[in-house]
């Protein structure tokens, strides 16, 4: 185990985020607890910014959160660092995404996510019900709540700065191809690609992940990586777990992940595993 860590860095989905999309009034007040003794604590999610309100309790508060898979990182609503996909490549996707029919969503900075009317009917088809049974219930949830609420139907592209691209597909079969696609796309617009589940990949600027935001936070905060620790579960986790001192598994994470990390929680996110853990670890 790490002697007290000075940064703490808690992924959401699958981890602080329960399979219902909420963090539990535990998970809060541990944090507010571990925060209470010195130690700071961070958001590191593939969300964007605006997404965290809407799932956290009254209250909630870390030192900093970053976002969008290490896209942009904020202390309180003070932007700390940002980058943006050019809209020459965030074109190019869209087009070849209509094309394939895949899932899509664009995250344009301070306004809501983007799909194009054009392409409306066969991205509600791809959460028609029943759910498949490989896909994870929050991730079905955070779609249908997109659907319902979230996304900004739209005639063009609006904006100039975006901090990501969702895409998603009911099978496997139909992801795996889009990813092909986009490995094509790669050979001539460089970018990074993340996934962190069967059924999605995301789209950020090349060389950007959660390790590179982690790297810009500390520096904001004078902090040294060789006090840190990372609880997730995913794959968009793999590049915060290779660049902290000590990676914390969830116990609902893939075998594959748990394989790497340096710890592995008792219980899972729908047993407020984050909470068990700090609590256990840092608690009073």
């Amino acid at each position: 185990m790490l002697p007290k860590p000075k940064a703490i860095f808690l992924d959401m989905d699958g981890t602080i985020l329960n399979h219902q999309n909420k963090v539990s009034i535990l998970t809060k007040e541990i944090i507010d607890e571990v925060r209470s003794k010195g130690i700071f604590v961070f958001i590191a999610t593939g969300r964007a910014f605006n997404e965290i309100e809407q799932v956290v309790p009254e209250g909630f508060q870390v030192d900093g959160v970053i976002t969008s898979n290490g896209m942009a990182g904020y202390v309180g609503k003070e932007e700390v660092f940002k980058h943006s996909l050019s809209l020459d490549l965030v074109e190019t996707i869209m087009e070849k995404a209509s094309e394939h029919k895949v899932y899509y969503e664009l995250f344009p900075y301070g306004t809501s996510r983007v799909t194009l009317k054009r392409d409306k009917q066969y991205v509600i088809d791809e959460i028609r019900d029943p759910k498949p049974e490989s896909v994870g219930m929050n991730e079905w949830l955070s779609r249908k709540q997109a659907i319902k609420e979230e996304i900004a139907w739209t005639d063009k592209i609006e904006g100039n700065e975006f901090s990501k691209f969702y895409f998603f597909a009911r099978t496997k079969e139909h992801i795996n191809r889009w990813k092909d696609e986009l490995e094509k796309i790669k050979k001539e617009i460089d970018f990074t690609t993340s996934i962190s589940s069967n059924h999605n990949v995301e789209v950020m600027v090349a060389n950007v992940n959660k390790a590179t935001g982690i790297q810009q936070m500390l520096k904001h905060f004078d902090l040294s990586e060789n006090e840190t620790l990372a609880i997730g579960d995913s794959d968009n986790d793999l590049p915060m777990f290779r660049f902290v001192r000590y990676a914390v598994a969830m116990k609902n994470a893939p075998d594959h992940i748990k394989e790497i990390v340096d710890e592995i929680t008792e219980f899972t996110c729908d047993e407020d595993g984050v909470y068990q853990y700090l609590k256990s670890k840092f608690g009073l």
